[in-house]
């Protein structure tokens, strides 16, 4: 069974930056329009970052100017740079296609933004 696998999560201060990463297979990732999903404590998976197969990308406002997602073929991931962290952005990333699948949803990696 395939599972994607993110990292790269970590404690930071208000304000800080992380770098997420997803490692995606080479046959999932080559066509598949993938996403970065954020679940806040207590609250649904949604998702917050979209890149399409042309590396068109696409965030909900609440991100927009802080995150970028881009995709890297020759390693086979897709990262989501996170900068100007906020306390609402503690929780879970996943990464996952869209529409998601449900047996590739990884474990996730936990992003805790602090003063």
């Amino acid at each position: 069974q395939v599972q994607l696998v993110e990292s790269g999560g970590d404690l930071v201060r208000i304000g800080g930056s992380l770098r997420l990463s997803c490692v995606v297979p080479e046959f999932i990732l080559s066509s598949s329009v993938m996403a970065w999903f954020h679940q806040a404590p207590g609250k649904q998976r949604e998702w917050v970052a979209i890149i399409s197969s042309e590396s068109i990308t696409s965030y909900v406002d609440s991100v927009k100017g802080r995150f970028t997602i881009s995709r890297d073929h020759s390693k086979n991931t897709v990262y989501l740079q996170m900068n100007s962290l906020s306390p609402e952005d503690t929780g879970l990333y996943y990464c996952n296609m869209i529409p998601p699948h449900d047996s590739l949803w990884g474990q996730g990696t936990q992003v805790t933004v602090s003063s």
